[in-house]
């Protein structure tokens, strides 16, 4: 089958994203349909069944927080090796959900993507959270000393305040500060991955085309 064409691509994106509660996962894959023309609904629909999948081996509510990132350790990061490395930096397809999902490599902020949607459809109390500079994600309470973060870019390792701190003081020099712990929305992330497609297309001119549709 043809893929989406790049008007009805962006239409569909435009939809989700003025949508009251917008599908996070759609509009990455959505994100896709610009270098990928074989996108097409199959697709979509394949990638959409590898999260349900995913989620339907996560343990029934194992417990609090922290017992949610060691299960989501254990599936995502140990058993379905989900993780990045600096080369995942310079490639295209680390940006966009549906290559993530068949590579298992992707930038932190989409492996990330994968967590949230991942444990989202388990139940799990999960969210994004936009460090400065290294995207990771939370569970539990936001504002409260149950808040567990992990890194899925490090398989899902679970990170101390001290970790976070450094992450944040290693990409910009400043401290961690409260309010960087807070949920990330849906727009939010989309339009980081955005940004970051920008960069890696303003670093290469002869791709002036994916600075374009980005």
């Amino acid at each position: 089958m043809s893929g989406f064409g790049a008007r009805e691509a962006r239409e569909r994106f435009a939809e989700e994203a003025r949508a009251e509660r917008p599908d996070l996962a759609l509009l990455c894959l959505l994100i896709g349909a610009g270098p990928d023309p074989e996108l097409d609904e199959a697709a979509l629909d394949a990638a959409q069944i590898e999260l349900d999948g995913l989620a339907g081996q996560l343990p029934y509510r194992p417990g609090g927080p922290r017992a949610w990132a060691r299960a989501l350790r254990e599936l995502l990061g140990e058993r379905y090796g989900f993780r990045g490395a600096a080369a995942d930096y310079e490639r295209l397809e680390s940006s966009l959900l549906h290559r993530v999902l068949v590579r298992r490599r992707g930038l932190p902020i989409l492996l990330s993507v994968v967590w949230v949607e991942v444990a989202r459809r388990a139940g799990a109390p999960v969210y994004g959270v936009a460090l400065p500079g290294h995207f990771v994600v939370g569970l539990g309470p936001p504002d409260g000393d149950e808040q567990v973060l992990v890194d899925p870019f490090d398989g899902g390792r679970i990170l101390s305040r001290e970790d976070a701190d450094s992450l944040v003081s290693g990409a910009t020099g400043s401290r961690l500060e409260p309010s960087m712990l807070e949920p990330a929305e849906p727009l939010e992330v989309v339009t980081r991955i955005l940004n970051n497609i920008r960069s890696w297309a303003a670093a290469r001119p002869e791709r002036s085309d994916v600075a374009l549709w980005a």
